[in-house]
């Protein structure tokens, strides 16, 4: 019998697999007592997935509520498990965008190994996700698809055009006159849709690119099964929000070209600006999520909801709407948590890293979208250190540490002090990530198992 187990050097904080015998596969230090001393390479990360299937992320969109976590740190997951070891629900550890990786350093084998490790470490063995978020060109989805990721999250922003009306629309083709015009599409819910010919011949114009995209994605890459992969066409980058016909005619026309897909993510009306509440008309965000819902219920898949760190407000309507059936992607929330751990621990380091930031803040903005306003932050040099935890209930705070994580985390000095805190005080930090992303799942109903 091979024992095998997670250690820790505690003099430099570094996790490392101990095994009592060599393991075929595993490669690292050999001691005179037979024993081998892995380090979490990406190498060993394979050979742990292979044989301890649960460490290894599965296809769970499929499930009837999941919940991406965009982990920039590699040090979530474990605050994570504890919290979705009692939720019915299902989570996506591993939720990165390739802007990310530049930001951060990191790449996709180190961000879905770090989820691997942590499964073992916490013997996590309720089924998990990987998400290669909004991936924009084949060779990204090839790379994220040989590397074992469980959702390729598709974003069509570059091939959705913003510019065809009704005077410059080409005529749709007459297969698409057939099969929308002059028919009633009865969806549920007493909901029932219709196209015109006008707004036929703009949505075809406009959606075309983006669906022969994505029919071509699938074709390449997962028709054949080869990839164990779920598929989410993102739509949310669009210059304007998804109206129902668009959603609709955009999920008809893949499905009829054999495309199959397990959510669809629309852009929604009004704001969602990472780490902050929703900005816009409740009553508005309802109507049109009720349609929307009924269009991916109707047609067999379920709706994604990108930006959902902190939409406390419209979370209600969400479970509501979805009837329990969702994926709602959230990234920022554990960052901020992550920063707001610092600045109960070492309050010197946090306002060394403010004022970095107030320095770095108009670099970060152009990768950005928010409207925070530097002016209606607090004076960091007049807050006492005990209150340095509530700057984070400041929405301008919030944003502005938010975006400017890339451009300190970039200088080693600063990076290195960090990770020894969070390593040092993980308890801390999983304690507050199941505090606050508890908040999520309570406020969409989610029910404890």
């Amino acid at each position: 019998m091979v024992t095998l187990c997670m250690a820790r050097d505690t003099a430099y904080g570094v996790d490392f697999l101990l095994s009592s015998a060599k393991v075929p596969g595993f490669t690292g230090e050999s001691f005179p007592n037979g024993k081998m001393k892995l380090p979490l390479t990406h190498d060993n990360a394979n050979t742990l997935r292979d044989l301890f299937p649960f460490t290894a992320p599965q296809r769970v969109l499929r499930k009837a509520r999941t919940f991406g976590l965009g982990d920039r740190l590699d040090i979530a997951t474990p605050g994570h498990i504890k919290l979705f070891e009692h939720y019915d629900a299902y989570p996506v550890f591993t939720q990165q965008s390739t802007s990310e990786y530049m930001l951060t350093g990191r790449n996709y084998e180190g961000v879905l190994d770090a989820a691997t490790f942590a499964v073992y470490r916490e013997n996590f063995q309720k089924e998990w996700g990987a998400d290669a978020d909004h991936l924009k060109t084949k060779e990204d989805v090839d790379y994220a698809c040989r590397l074992g990721f469980t959702l390729i999250t598709l974003d069509c922003s570059g091939h959705i055009k913003s510019w065809f009306n009704e005077m410059n629309s080409p005529p749709p083709p007459e297969r698409l006159r057939a099969k929308y015009l002059g028919k009633q599409f009865s969806i549920g819910d007493g909901i029932t849709l219709r196209f015109s010919e006008k707004q036929l011949k703009v949505i075809a114009a406009n959606y075309g690119e983006a669906i022969d995209f994505a029919v071509d994605i699938y074709k390449r890459f997962l028709k054949d099964g080869r990839h164990h992969a779920d598929f989410e066409i993102a739509l949310d980058g669009a210059a304007a929000p998804t109206t129902p016909l668009q959603h609709y005619f955009v999920a008809r026309e893949l499905i009829d070209a054999g495309v199959s897909f397990a959510t669809i993510a629309p852009r929604f009306s009004g704001d969602f600006q990472e780490g902050i509440d929703y900005i816009g008309d409740l009553a508005q965000f309802e109507q049109e999520i009720k349609t929307h819902a009924a269009i991916a219920r109707h047609l067999h898949y379920k709706l994604s909801i990108h930006s959902g760190s902190d939409k406390f407000s419209i979370f209600p309507i969400i479970g509501k709407e979805c009837r329990g059936i969702f994926h709602v992607k959230t990234a920022g929330a554990n960052w901020l948590e992550a920063m707001r751990v610092i600045t109960q621990v070492d309050p010197a380091l946090y306002r060394k890293i403010h004022q970095y930031a107030l320095a770095a803040f108009n670099e970060a903005l152009k990768s950005y979208h928010l409207t925070a306003d530097l002016t209606k932050l607090p004076d960091i040099n007049a807050i006492a250190d005990s209150l340095l935890p509530t700057l984070f209930e400041n929405i301008n705070l919030r944003q502005f540490i938010h975006i400017t994580y890339g451009l300190f985390l970039d200088k080693k000095n600063i990076r290195d002090r960090l990770y020894q805190i969070w390593r040092k005080h993980e308890d801390a930090y999983a304690q507050a990530l199941e505090n606050h992303i508890g908040k999520h799942l309570d406020l969409l109903g989610v029910k404890k198992e």
